[in-house]
């Protein structure tokens, strides 16, 4: 059966569920998906299974084979599932249409073995945040110990023929996920034992290897669409097409293409079309439908098939020219019943819904779509960090020239999520200072940009505290008067903060400072040492008083503290001096200001 006979033959009103499969690298997306696609093939129903582009589709009557009596093909009257398979896109909820998420369901893939990781908690995260429902497939059964595969079997059959061992191995692994998901704010359990879906997150043991579990988990999405999401699914087919974006590509002989899931309506060649651009949406003309060849694999397939038509719900490769500027994640209309002004209106108004509010000063950020794009904001907006610019694409020379013009450093950043940055770029960034992140987990992206500032603003901290006058409180010892002048040289104990060589000393003569030196050295038991801190006794040498004269023994001096360095201490490195040296300085202030009450404000 080829994509068009597909399309003309599935329910006139009622479109395709969009599926999407995410969840942690490594943990068995691309798996999941081959085996449903593999056990297809070996179900005889090789030509059943079409390849879209970005998508993959698998009708009921296919599903019927592979789940058996799971599911009965009378009981639904929703065509199948369409699965979004487009590599690199793992965050696919983050992709927009209309009314939200693109994908109507989500399935979450968790390794048994290795439970939630980060990429799962972010997934979990944009999951609720655009409240996509899901379910969770919990992967790789075959590797609990003990473990005796059964091809192809549902899980409740497959389990019940473990031996004790490998069941109970199982069920503690699955009980930590379902307390991971509580963890989450999520209600789960195994999914036969959920009655209330919309309330509850059901949990599908599977296996990508052996195929176990997958009867079950495309029964329960069958399910979950037929009898939660089949109002959401009538759409008008022969209305004008709408679709998201998923990939903007250069295709041989083409040129600039688009990777698009047509989610509402039909589309055709020589349609003219609306798409969100990079500066305003682009209006152009359909040149070509294309699809990849029935059976091959879409990751492989370098030559396709022309279609005159295409119905929703699907994949479609989309060539038309001037598509510069186009945007992956941008909405999509065909316009035909309203004018071209209309259409250019709403896929503006679209483009508006998800555009990020910018500040005069913050950070640049980029991303691989307008969805991830608006995650990424919206998780730095609750992070409290700026942002200056914000695109989808890679990152480029001038996003580097934007960056380095911030007036602070810790805003001459990009941020960069699952995009690339061209080598140019990377040069203008060492050549101006600009710090770059870049990662496919966006709070991973969010903690080492904080990690920087924090240990940016700990350099200068320590930078301004190497160069500032630090508060010391300190006492001459009695028979302690080593030289009377030319340095004074006299034993002292730290009663509170840290003395410096080169600091000026102080004595208050009713809450007035009397400068009556510097200090030129410390020594501590012989050995000349550059500071001395609270408790310490020392041997100072002070050069300008003479002992008996301006200082005698017994007298309490201080630290000559600025006042410009007072209020830096006071106001912005507090927290990162030593409690005693908080004291000292709150000391020296409550003289000072019982003369000047706004002395070092």
């Amino acid at each position: 059966m080829s994509d068009t006979d597909y399309n003309d033959t599935a329910a006139k009103d009622l479109r395709t569920p969009i599926v999407a499969v995410l969840g942690h690298v490594d943990h068995g997306k691309t798996s999941l998906l081959d085996k449903i696609r593999g056990s297809a093939v070996t179900e005889g129903e090789a030509g059943a299974i079409t390849q879209h582009i970005g998508v993959t589709a698998v009708p009921l009557d296919v599903i019927s084979q592979i789940a058996g009596d799971l599911v009965n093909a009378d009981d639904f009257d929703l065509p199948g599932l369409l699965f979004i398979d487009t590599p690199g896109h793992h965050s696919f909820t983050t992709l927009r249409s209309r009314g939200g998420a693109l994908a109507d369901i989500a399935v979450l893939v968790v390794d048994v073995n290795d439970g939630f990781q980060p990429q799962t908690e972010e997934t979990i995260d944009i999951l609720q945040r655009t409240q996509t429902p899901f379910i969770v497939a919990a992967n790789k059964v075959d590797t609990i110990p003990g473990w005796n595969p059964n091809e192809g079997a549902p899980i409740r059959e497959s389990y019940d023929s473990q031996s004790q061992r490998a069941r109970s191995a199982l069920d503690e692994q699955l009980y930590e996920i379902i307390g991971e998901l509580s963890d989450e704010g999520f209600s789960a359990d195994m999914y036969w034992r959920v009655r209330n879906f919309q309330k509850n997150i059901g949990v599908v043991p599977v296996s990508a290897k052996t195929g176990e579990g997958i009867p079950d988990l495309l029964t329960v999405m069958m399910g979950l669409s037929q009898r939660y999401m089949r109002d959401a699914m009538e759409i008008d087919v022969g209305g004008p097409g709408v679709g998201t974006v998923l990939e903007v590509k250069e295709e041989r002989g083409f040129g600039k293409t688009l990777d698009l899931v047509l989610y509402d309506g039909t589309l055709n060649v020589d349609d003219t079309i609306v798409v969100g651009g990079e500066n305003e949406p682009i209006v152009t003309e359909v040149r070509a439908l294309l699809q990849p060849r029935p059976l091959a694999e879409i990751r492989a397939e370098s030559r396709f098939e022309q279609v005159d038509s295409v119905g929703a719900a699907a994949g479609v490769k989309v060539a038309a020219p001037d598509l510069e500027g186009a945007m992956a994640g941008a909405p999509l209309r065909v316009v035909r019943d309203q004018s071209v002004e209309d259409v250019v209106a709403e896929v503006q108004a679209e483009l508006e819904e998800i555009a990020v509010e910018t500040d005069e000063e913050g950070v640049v950020i980029k991303a691989d779509t307008l969805g991830s794009l608006e995650a990424m904001a919206s998780t730095l907006k609750e992070e409290e960090i700026p942002i200056v610019r914000a695109e989808v694409g890679d990152i480029v020379p001038r996003d580097v020239s934007v960056a380095s013009t911030a007036d602070t450093p810790k805003h001459q950043t990009i941020l960069g999520f699952n995009v690339d940055m061209h080598s140019d770029a990377a040069t203008q960034a060492d050549l101006e200072d600009v710090e770059v992140f870049q990662s496919d987990v966006i709070y991973q992206l969010v903690e080492d940009y904080q990690e920087f500032v924090e240990e940016r603003e700990k350099a200068q901290q320590e930078a301004i505290l190497e160069n500032i006058t630090r508060p010391a409180r300190f006492r001459i010892l009695d028979d302690h008067v080593f030289r009377q002048s030319d340095p004074a040289v006299v034993g002292v104990e730290i009663l509170s903060g840290t003395l410096r060589t080169n600091a000026g000393v102080a004595l208050f003569d009713d809450n007035k400072p009397d400068r009556v030196g510097q200090v030129k050295g410390i020594q501590d038991q012989g050995e000349d040492i550059d500071e001395a801190r609270y408790g310490d006794q020392v041997a100072v040498a002070i050069d300008g008083p003479t002992v008996g004269r301006q200082i005698k023994e017994g007298d309490e001096l201080w630290t000559y503290i600025p006042e410009k360095h007072a209020k830096v201490l006071e106001q912005e490195l507090a927290d990162e001096i030593p409690t005693d040296e908080v004291e000292a300085l709150n000391q020296y202030l409550e003289k000072q200001r019982q003369r000047d009450p706004f002395w070092g404000k």
